[in-house]
């Protein structure tokens, strides 16, 4: 694991060495009790909900792995993995990968950062709401800007609670206009594609996919991927007895 406090430096780097075509940006939320998946920690208790998040990271880390190589990965980090549960097992997934702490306020303006961090070239963006994001979904949404002239300058993979789940793009200044979208509303996908447009830039599509939020999200997507370290992490919980954990901060997508 790469760590680069420079912007300059985090900027220049590229997936070039691993011969990848494209890279990863996965932005997260050190798994906390208390301080990620609270919807979730209100049925299951915030103990087993952290545990949940944790694997839900841990299966988008091998995902972005298998699809750009460790070298071609970047985590834009919100919080310490020294305090995170699963931190022996999320360490080391991340063997060989960038990894930067997030900054500014508010998600918008840490996501237009992380974007500006990860500097030019093919990047698809996630978070770690979506264990179920394959390698082969994420190489799904980078195809279309890889062509020596792409029909698109950007690519958005809705989520069916009206948010996304990637973005891929070319030029980081793509990302730019999510500074002016409100994150986590039913309308977030909706306004972050009219913002991609107002700007003019063109933006094609890839699969919808169910984010992970609530109980009923992470029985669908436990099932969708049964094989996942979320599955396992989701079925533990449900012979936990949930617990009040402790204090409960406001949670965003990471």
């Amino acid at each position: 694991m790469t760590r680069r406090d420079d912007a300059g430096a985090r900027a220049g780097t590229t997936g070039d060495e691993t011969g990848a075509s494209f890279r990863v940006l996965v932005m997260a939320k050190a798994p906390v009790a208390g301080r990620v998946k609270t919807r979730l920690g209100v049925d299951v208790g915030h103990d087993a909900a952290a545990r949940i998040a944790s694997a839900a990271l841990l299966d988008t880390l091998e995902a972005a792995t298998a699809a750009a190589g460790a070298e071609g990965c970047h985590l834009a980090l919100d919080g310490d993995l020294d305090d995170a549960v699963g931190a022996p097992e999320l360490r080391a997934a991340l063997a060989g990968w960038t990894v930067t702490p997030q900054r500014g306020d508010g998600f918008a303006e840490r996501l237009v950062a992380a974007h500006a961090d990860a500097g030019p070239g093919l990047v698809v963006q996630v978070g770690m709401d979506t264990p179920h994001a394959s390698a082969d979904l994420l190489a799904a949404a980078a195809a279309p800007l890889q062509a020596d002239e792409p029909a698109y300058d950007a690519v958005l993979g809705p989520a069916d609670d009206g948010g996304w789940w990637v973005l891929a793009r070319r030029d980081p200044a793509v990302a730019a206009v999510l500074a002016g979208v409100e994150m986590s509303t039913d309308r977030t996908g909706a306004d972050t594609r009219d913002a991609l447009v107002g700007a003019g830039w063109r933006v094609g599509t890839t699969v919808m996919l169910r984010d992970v939020d609530e109980v009923d999200d992470a029985d669908a997507v436990a099932a969708l991927a049964p094989g996942s370290h979320f599955a396992t992490a989701w079925s533990a919980a449900h012979v936990t007895t949930p617990g009040s954990g402790p204090g409960v901060v406001e949670e965003d997508p990471a």
